[in-house]
């Protein structure tokens, strides 16, 4: 049974920073392919921030310089290092994981199988 569970989020103020974090039991985090989404309200689920078995990284545009993924060294753990947060940046923000990309897009919602349940993110 794979359960993903998002830490970190919280209220930070435009420019600020935070760090969030996604704990994974029954996922190996080292050799699959994971990612974080986010979702604004009345907005569709859309790809921040994706990596894959061999640390090759992949981000939206709109994050690109700002964010950073990476995989938790030694801890079944995925990151997402978020700086210079802006107020568009505000959703809640789910971890997502697929043990084999097969081809798919990393940034597409519909390529990953199993998914944490979210946690909020405000910037003010």
């Amino acid at each position: 049974h794979v359960q993903l569970v998002e830490s970190g989020g919280g209220t930070v103020q435009a420019g600020g920073s935070l760090r969030l974090s996604c704990l994974a039991s029954g996922f190996t985090v080292s050799t699959g392919y994971m990612a974080w989404f986010r979702q604004a309200p009345g907005k569709e689920r859309e790809g921040v921030a994706a990596i894959g078995g061999d640390g090759s990284t992949v981000y939206a545009d709109s994050v690109k310089g700002r964010f950073t993924i990476a995989k938790g060294n030694g801890k079944n753990t995925l990151h997402l290092q978020m700086n210079s947060l802006k107020a568009e940046d505000t959703a809640i923000y789910y971890c997502a994981a697929v043990r084999s990309l097969m081809g798919r897009q990393p940034l597409s919602h519909l390529s990953y199988d199993y998914w944490g349940q979210g946690t909020q993110v405000t910037v003010s």
